[in-house]
């Protein structure tokens, strides 16, 4: 069961589900040393009843500008989207204090779970045309190797053409369930 540890402030309450046009999933990994090569993914979803978070996205939705590469990124040497199709989340706990939050849980990519640590903010709940409204913008890095995404490739120069650190991001308007 999740808890809510109160600080300045509460985590709101109740049941918010994912205004799914109004938010994003990405990710970021630094390509060849030198850029940030980034994604995302598009078919996800997301809740926060009483202070628990879970969310969950189908692997097949991951978006990149080249389908050669996605093709690649859903092959066994990342993703394996075949075997493993969603990847998700679970929280254990919510701190907020002021709009400053930290939500620690356990993602699962390829099979494998891990504890990770999110932080970011939580901005509302404001009351709008369309009901209550609140906005949660999270981000953790994660290590890709840990979750069985092994692949790389050394560069003639030396070094591998991708980091194993990758910038997990989240960015969810979620809305009031009545």
């Amino acid at each position: 069961m999740s808890t809510i540890t109160q600080t300045e402030s509460t985590v709101p309450t109740g049941t918010w589900m994912l205004d799914k046009l109004h938010s994003s999933l990405g990710f970021a990994v630094r390509h060849s040393g030198v850029s940030l090569f980034r994604g995302g993914l598009v078919d996800f979803d997301a809740e926060l009843v009483d202070g628990t978070l879970r969310g969950s996205a189908d692997v097949a939705s991951i978006t990149v500008d080249d389908e050669t590469l996605g093709g690649h990124l859903l092959s066994p040497d990342f993703f394996d989207a075949q075997r493993f199709p969603r990847v998700t989340f679970s929280s254990s706990s919510l701190t907020r204090d002021g709009e400053h939050l930290i939500v620690d849980g356990e993602l699962e990519i390829r099979g494998t779970r891990r504890p990770v640590r999110l932080s970011g903010a939580l901005a509302g709940p404001v009351a709008g045309p369309a009901g209550e409204k609140l906005g949660l913008s999270l981000e953790t890095v994660i290590d890709r190797t840990d979750f069985g995404m092994t692949w790389n490739m050394e560069l003639p120069g030396g070094g591998d053409v991708l980091d194993n650190e990758v910038r997990l991001t989240a960015d969810l308007e979620l809305a009031k369930a009545e």
